[in-house]
């Protein structure tokens, strides 16, 4: 989701468009536009090491956040979401009309 992020611009670091191979530094500003919020983040700690969410927040310091009031519309949903009952019918449905005699 990161990758798709930065190639579709929705990442900034210190006010420039960056590469996805490009590295974090110590101090470095990113600017991160999401559905339904934006925000902006310095960081404090670069770690080799892949860690839990807790490790995480001690690793950056978040300057700023704004929320969209807006509701995200169907072309704007986050992903993986879809409305109950849209789409094809799930293992459970299936079995229902099975049931029913369908």
């Amino acid at each position: 989701m990161a990758l798709e992020a930065i190639k579709g611009g929705k990442v900034e670091l210190n006010g420039h468009k960056p590469k996805p191979s490009k590295t974090l530094q110590v101090g470095d500003k990113l600017q991160i536009t999401q559905v339904h919020r934006q925000v902006e983040v310095t960081v404090l700690i670069v770690s080799d090491k892949r860690g839990n969410a807790e490790q995480a927040q001690t690793m950056y310091q978040l300057d700023s956040e704004v929320l969209s009031q807006r509701k995200p519309t169907d072309d704007m949903a986050l992903h993986g979401y879809r409305d109950k009952g849209a789409g094809r019918p799930t293992k459970r449905d299936r079995r229902m009309i099975t049931k029913l005699g369908y």
